[in-house]
């Protein structure tokens, strides 16, 4: 490919992108299907660039040709009967997503700074450094926050069901 089909493409493909992963989400149903999707229909695409007249509707065209032979494929699969239904692989899965909920209705209580700094602090894992620096406060009013925060989140705690969440 030739540097100015090459830019062309890069160009089409910063801009479009946005648009072409609705059309993919709207097919697939999964955001990262849908990634795939796109990103496979445009590294089809790329080969033939300087060929192609309407770009935004070939490559359309192909992630819905794409996707059409993914569902084909599927259908032709058959499908197995059985005479009882397996059971749940994860039989705590109900109790994790018991317990999720009850932490995101516990952190709803807290204070909109106490909050913020608790999920910056324990949930994403972030530094005090980096908390403060983000907030445009000290690492101290950071430190004091969360401590707040998580104290109250066990005053919480001692009326609902978030013990294991808290861990």
């Amino acid at each position: 490919m030739n540097p100015a089909h090459e830019r062309e493409f890069r160009d089409f493909a910063a801009a479009q992108s946005p648009a072409l992963l609705r059309v993919a989400y709207l097919l697939t149903g999964d955001v990262h299907l849908a990634q795939d999707l796109m990103q496979s229909a445009l590294a089809a695409c790329v080969k033939k660039w300087h060929r192609i007249d309407e770009p935004y509707a070939y490559v359309r065209k192909v992630m819905y040709r794409s996707q059409y032979n993914a569902w084909r494929s599927r259908a032709r699969k058959p499908e197995s009967i059985v005479d009882t239904v397996p059971e749940r692989t994860d039989p705590d899965h109900a109790d994790r997503v018991a317990r999720r909920r009850d932490l995101q209705t516990a952190l709803a209580r807290l204070p909109y700074r106490q909050r913020l700094i608790v999920v910056l602090r324990y949930y994403e894992d972030r530094s005090e450094v980096e908390v403060a620096r983000m907030l445009s406060i000290s690492a101290s009013g950071v430190r004091s926050q969360a401590s707040r925060g998580i104290a109250a989140l066990r005053r919480i705690h001692e009326t609902s069901e978030i013990k294991e969440a808290l861990r």
